[in-house]
């Protein structure tokens, strides 16, 4: 009897452990869905970039949009356009 209640005990145990170690299941369908917004942005990251070239402008004074100073300090170097540091550029001429 106790040889019993001490398989079910570890039985038990074991069950516990193994339903709680379970990976979820990916399917097909599922990359199609992540994939969906993945291709969006990168083509409009291309449609982003193609406009703009890093031609060596660093302050807000010399961007025409936010999307223009917005593109040169993520991808230019040497911009001066963000004195806070919190990635928004040019806050009192373009991005406000």
């Amino acid at each position: 009897m106790k040889k019993l209640i001490l398989w079910m005990v570890v039985g038990f145990a074991a069950w516990n452990i193994y339903t709680q170690q379970q990976v979820p299941v990916i399917t097909n369908a599922d990359l199609v869905l992540l994939d969906a917004p993945i291709k969006k942005a990168s083509k409009l990251q291309s449609i982003f970039t193609q406009q703009y070239t890093c031609d060596g402008r660093q302050h807000c004074s010399q961007m025409s949009s936010c999307a223009e100073a917005t593109f040169f300090i993520n991808n230019c170097p040497n911009t001066k356009m963000d004195g806070d540091n919190d990635g928004i550029p040019c806050e009192r001429q373009h991005c406000n």
